[in-house]
């Protein structure tokens, strides 16, 4: 009997079952600017309207969290992490996603499982009027046991060059505006895992993985809502690292992000890691969010309009002067 790709374990009929499972939803989130369809060997899109534009551009995944997502077999969401893990961290510059693409891994394909994970991405993808233009399945025995999957995104963005937000214009004195996260997102998960690993353990009322699991949110609408009402100085995602590695991206030198802790909204099951893990509080801040999804900073005149226009948003600080960037009091 003569060898085989599939012999080897590799099942390429499964991999087109998965195009045919996503091409027609996939095409929902393309627009005029996207020139060509899936299967080409690369994407193209069209940039038009703009004066002098700067592409924006961001990579990332989701970490362990998809190992919950896996062993649950609850799939629905964790392409929506994917996909916002990367567009958030762009529009900390002021960018508006353009297109997205995708890498799915995996030692053995199967198409139902595929699908629904870049589902997740197209849902994602419309609400953030994003076009997911591309993407590689790679089915990988030997790398990845069966079951196993990775999931990564790659981002691309645009923003006229005289609108780039970047922290250079924070001054003493501008005020530090929170908007909430929906949770841990899709970051510290190997910590997470280790102090609940039972994630069928009820919590406030439910299976703990339906919170573990809630995604990543999406902050295109509240971000550009602001940017087309009033300036701000400067953005932060708040990722892996939390408040203390984030923040400090965006302080210019001889100037710290003031935070008052006791302002900060903290969910609920954050503090029930703590609690059980016996966590201090300086490396809950160091490793989670802890509610902070987006940080922005303004000036004085503009805060009251900012908290008008998004109702979950507040404020926990001001820029002061000094050297180490931020101080959590």
């Amino acid at each position: 009997m003569s060898n085989t790709y599939k012999s080897a374990g590799v099942d390429k009929e499964e991999g087109y079952k998965t195009v045919d499972k996503i091409k027609t939803a996939v095409a929902g989130t393309h627009n005029k600017n996207v020139l060509n369809n899936l299967g080409s060997f690369g994407a193209f899109y069209e940039i038009a309207g703009y004066k002098n534009p700067v592409l924006v551009s961001g990579t990332d995944g989701v970490g362990t969290k998809l190992k919950i997502a896996l062993d649950t077999k609850q799939y629905d969401s964790i392409g929506v992490d994917c996909f916002a893990m990367c567009a958030n961290d762009i529009l900390c510059h002021g960018a508006k996603p353009l297109f997205f693409l995708d890498y799915l891994a995996c030692g053995k394909l199967d198409s139902e499982i595929a699908a629904e994970i870049v589902l997740g991405m197209v849902k994602a993808c419309k609400d953030n009027n994003c076009a997911l233009i591309g993407g590689e399945t790679a089915e990988m025995p030997g790398m990845y046991k069966p079951g196993d999957y990775d999931v990564a995104g790659f981002c691309v963005g645009i923003v006229e060059k005289d609108q780039i937000i970047d922290g250079s214009k924070i001054n003493k004195g501008n005020r530090i505006i929170v908007i909430p996260s929906s949770g841990f997102h899709s970051n510290g998960f190997s910590l997470v895992r280790k102090i609940f690993p039972d994630f069928e353990e009820e919590f406030e009322g439910k299976p703990l993985y339906e919170t573990l699991l809630v995604p990543t949110r999406l902050y295109y609408r509240d971000i550009h809502k602001v940017l087309e009402e009033v300036p701000v100085c400067g953005i932060a995602h708040i990722t892996g690292g939390g408040l203390y590695e984030n923040i400090p991206r965006i302080i210019p030198n001889g100037l710290c992000a003031s935070i008052d802790a006791s302002k900060i909204k903290i969910p609920s099951v954050m503090l029930e890691l703590e609690k059980r893990g016996n966590i201090a509080r300086e490396e809950m801040f160091g490793t989670f969010n802890m509610g902070v999804g987006m940080v922005l900073v303004t000036d004085d005149n503009h805060v009251e309009k900012i908290l008008d226009l998004l109702e979950d948003a507040y404020e926990i600080g001001e820029i002061t002067e000094g050297d180490e960037k931020i101080s959590l009091s």
